[in-house]
């Protein structure tokens, strides 16, 4: 009995420094993370002040330094204020438009298209909101198909939101002169979200599918349409 107590004790002395030390670390990693906070706060402000800055290139320098957060994991759709800008970027020259002398100034497809692959590789509900927002107003098609490019990459389709505003956009488009590379894009979407949600049950998506397999398309656009459709057979 003595010699289990004197155990004991020994062990509350060899283990008193661990958990000291223990909770030093978590003091310390709570400090970092509150710095590492503010940092991306003041980040996110510079951020924000080129995106609303009316020269193109502060906005494609906004775009870079995003497009560096996203590829070190710095941050995620969680993170609403960066979604907020990217959304007001998305909308640069097209919802959000500058005129001098009734011209318009701030029309920058190239903005709108790198602010929609961004949406699309942070993903979550805001973003794919943002996206969706995109395809009923955009009308350039380079645009137009990085934002169906990037809701197939967030891959959310709840109450088929998504998929009805793709096949909306293909539907609408003039049947004889249709863009192939944005239905291209549209195609790679419906596949992303057929393997994200074990098949799509939208009859939109059936009709816009078959209009691009037997519409106005090249071969090649028209082969992919054939083996989306034949793969949604298989879910």
């Amino acid at each position: 009995m003595k010699n289990k107590f004197f155990t004991i004790i020994i062990l509350v002395f060899v283990l008193m420094p661990i958990s000291t030390l223990f909770a030093q670390q978590q003091s310390n990693d709570k400090e970092t993370t509150v710095e590492e906070l503010f940092l991306q706060s003041i980040e996110l402000t510079v951020i924000g002040e080129m995106a609303t800055n009316t020269s193109r290139d502060a906005k494609l320098d906004a775009l870079e330094a995003i497009e560096e957060m996203i590829g070190e994991g710095r941050t995620s759709g969680n993170d609403q204020d960066l979604v907020s800008i990217l959304e007001y970027l998305s909308m640069e020259g097209n919802g959000t438009q500058m005129r001098e002398s009734g011209l318009l100034i701030n029309n920058f497809p190239e903005v709108r298209r790198r602010s929609c692959e961004s949406l699309g590789k942070l993903g979550g509900e805001s973003a794919k909101a943002s996206l969706i927002n995109v395809l009923l107003t955009e009308e350039e098609p380079m645009v137009l198909a990085e934002a169906a490019y990037g809701l197939g990459t967030i891959g959310i389709n709840k109450d088929n939101q998504v998929t009805q505003a793709l096949a909306y956009s293909i539907l609408g488009q003039n049947i004889m002169t249709p863009d192939n590379n944005y239905a291209f894009a549209v195609l790679l979407a419906f596949e992303k979200i057929a393997e994200s949600n074990n098949g799509i049950d939208d009859p939109s998506a059936i009709r816009a599918l078959i209009r691009i397999q037997n519409g106005n398309y090249i071969k090649t656009v028209q082969r992919k349409a054939k083996s989306v459709i034949d793969k949604l057979r298989t879910f």
